[in-house]
């Protein structure tokens, strides 16, 4: 049984998304792996669908097992921080929350900003209301740069889902 930390406090810095407010918090940082993503999948097991769980680790595996467990199970790693003190911190959302059905897809994997932002607003202003499209991006602070624009044009961010060490997947609806 893991013998994580429950608490409200953390040192968080981060400059990639806006902040998220997790349901429950468990410290794991100091304890190795497999430990962290053990006690992650027993407290999401409590948890209802779409809540949030933040996961604190400093152990080097957690990421990689944390990626390969949410390809298969329904639960999503949202975001991840560096702690001040080395660690990360991971958000991970309680599976049975559907992101939404993506109508066009716009892939830029190794497209610098802006250029994601740029190419997402042409293919936009061809859809049609109501419909959403899925942008998916690895630029460094591309998640603060599209809940910005987002706020700013109007539009509707729908659901973000980080799938993989800083890549990002936006669902961006047009109203």
């Amino acid at each position: 049984m893991p013998t994580g930390k429950a608490g409200n406090d953390m040192n968080v810095k981060s400059d990639t998304a806006p902040a998220l407010k997790p349901a429950m918090k468990l410290d794991m940082r100091g304890t190795t792996c497999p430990a962290p993503l053990l006690g992650a999948n027993r407290l999401m097991e409590t948890m209802k669908p779409g809540e949030v769980l933040l996961l604190l680790s400093d152990c080097p595996g957690t990421q990689d097992d944390l990626f390969a467990w949410s390809r298969h199970t329904d639960h999503h790693i949202v975001r991840t921080e560096r702690l001040a003190d080395g660690g990360h911190g991971y958000y991970i959302q309680r599976g049975h929350s559907r992101l939404p059905e993506a109508n066009a897809v716009l892939d830029l994997r190794g497209t610098v900003c802006p250029g994601p932002i740029v190419e997402a607003k042409k293919l936009l202003n061809g859809m049609r209301s109501g419909e959403t499209l899925k942008l998916v991006s690895n630029c460094p602070g591309v998640a603060t740069d599209v809940a910005d624009w987002v706020r700013v044009t109007g539009l509707k961010l729908l659901g973000t889902e980080e799938i993989g060490a800083g890549a990002y997947e936006f669902y961006i609806g047009k109203p």
